[in-house]
């Protein structure tokens, strides 16, 4: 009689091994032959894919199927023999963004390109303001306070107070989540602060190369209390725009998306042209000059700078 086969999730990956976890268990897995066959032109399986596997003997087994991916983020590496697509993370419920008010001051810049990525791979973002202790009462909203103008999510957080604590890990449970972010601005504190038992600083740094700090992708997520998990990446920074067409770039902002429409050339760049919706809206204040600034130098290829 053959084994039977079950169904899990990815949770870690490395040099060819795959952790599994699924409602009997954790199996460590490899690719079944067959999944290695041809040319590859990208990461077969990662982190976040659900998958059936076929046990093999005491907690061991063999990925036997990958499930369709319902998102997924990703970056091309190029290779001689053409590019090759690296998976960060499949099927994210959200990406959780966290900058922090002050030391250090905010990269809006990055944060842009952040969001951007994440409306490309088409998943839902979270903006984590963190450090609100640091700055007055009203700074944070000051700060962060257009990007829930234009629809995103913003969650005030300090684990000096508590505050937004509680609401941050609502927003966790019961999710994959993706978590990036700048240097210092406070992730791992933030998670272990929440979430005791996690110590994610801690598996990070184990994880570093000789390289420096956060140099790797994650290739593990983290399983949080009361269910869900967390990836740490990073490396998320890295991921490059350059595979992105120039004129598909105002559909990933949304408050210049919603004005593309208006303007007078359907090839309008929003940086030159006469009678363009975007650059009016700009002018009355309809859309933030800050956020535009991001999107010409996105558009130009000049934005490596202000990261």
């Amino acid at each position: 009689m053959s084994p039977t086969r079950t169904r899990g999730l990815v949770i870690s990956s490395q040099s060819g091994f795959y952790t599994v976890q699924s409602d009997d268990g954790q199996w460590v897995c490899q690719l079944r032959g067959r999944l290695k066959k041809g040319r590859r032109e990208g990461d077969v399986v990662g982190l976040g894919d659900w998958v059936r596997i076929t046990p093999i003997g005491v907690e061991r087994g063999v990925i036997d199927e990958i499930e369709p991916r319902k998102r997924m983020l990703s970056r091309m590496a190029p290779l001689p023999s053409g590019e090759y697509q690296q998976i960060i993370i499949a099927n994210p419920d959200q990406a959780v963004f966290v900058f922090a008010c002050r030391d250090p001051d905010p990269r809006f810049g990055m944060l842009d390109r952040y969001l951007v990525i994440a409306e490309k791979g088409e998943v839902p973002a979270l903006i984590v303001a963190n450090k609100t202790d640091l700055v007055s009462n009203s700074r944070p909203g000051e700060l962060f306070g257009l990007y829930s103008e234009i629809g995103y999510p913003v969650l005030y957080t300090s684990i000096v107070n508590g505050e937004g604590l509680a609401e941050l890990k609502d927003h966790l449970v019961g999710k994959i989540s993706v978590l990036s972010g700048p240097s210092g601005v406070g992730k791992s504190s933030l998670l272990n602060t929440m979430m005791p038992g996690l110590d994610l600083a801690h598996r990070t740094v184990s994880q570093a190369t000789s390289k420096g700090r956060h140099t790797t992708v994650a290739k593990e997520m983290y399983p949080l209390e009361g269910g869900g998990y967390i990836a740490d990446t990073p490396g998320l920074k890295a991921l490059a725009l350059w595979d992105m067409e120039p004129d598909e770039l105002d559909g990933y902002f949304p408050e210049l998306r919603e004005r593309v429409a208006g303007c007078q050339f359907s090839d309008c760049t929003h940086i030159h042209e006469p009678g363009c919706a975007v650059q009016a809206a700009v002018d009355s204040g309809r859309i933030s000059r800050q956020r535009y600034e991001s999107y010409s130098r996105m558009r130009s290829g000049q934005e490596e700078e202000y990261l």
